[in-house]
């Protein structure tokens, strides 16, 4: 039960973003596989949000859910991801079980670095869409707000602290910045 807890928990923040606690915290009622929809309510500044699932990601939840469902019948809690005891996890377990499976695969931070946190995954789910925006020639400034509103921040300028500057991302945004000065040149 607990390797099926922990897969799914990580498999679903690295796919939607989701803060830990977000997750550790839903019901099964906030999980709507059929409509494959997560409620998160009552979030980081009293928020509330739908997060809408990947039907890959629907199908793996639903995969956990009935191997958690066979291996404890009768939880002690409502909660969608339980420990082995049937209860919600703790945040701290959370914080523990993944440096201990980032050490059992060999997974460790180059010398002068932090070594990787869960917390991690949500930042680069953020990075991730917005690289995928930039490549695909999406209108990116238009598309922040949907990007903040994914993961539960106020406002875009909030979701700017989660996004690093890559190689890759400073690569594809200066080559837009270019494309457009020169489109403007030509009017």
């Amino acid at each position: 039960l607990l390797a099926a807890t922990y897969q799914a928990l990580i498999s679903l923040l690295a796919v939607t973003g989701l803060r830990a606690g977000e997750a550790i915290r839903l019901a099964r009622a906030d999980v709507d596989l059929d409509a494959a929809l997560i409620t998160v309510l009552d979030s980081k500044f009293g928020k509330s949000r739908l997060v809408p699932l990947h039907p890959d990601t629907t199908g793996m939840l639903r995969r956990y859910a009935a191997r958690r469902d066979q291996l404890c019948p009768a939880p002690a809690a409502r909660a969608f991801f339980i420990s082995t005891r049937g209860t919600p996890l703790l945040i701290t377990s959370i914080d523990s079980v993944f440096a201990l499976l980032l050490a059992m695969a060999g997974i460790t931070a180059p010398p002068g670095h932090a070594r990787p946190r869960v917390h991690d995954l949500r930042h680069t789910m953020a990075m991730r869409t917005l690289l995928e925006w930039y490549r695909s020639g999406a209108e990116v400034p238009a598309l922040m707000p949907s990007l903040s509103t994914w993961l539960g921040h106020a406002d875009p300028a909030s979701t700017f602290w989660y996004l690093h500057a890559s190689p890759e991302l400073l690569a594809l945004a200066a080559g837009m910045l270019q494309d457009s000065q020169e489109n403007q040149e030509e009017k």
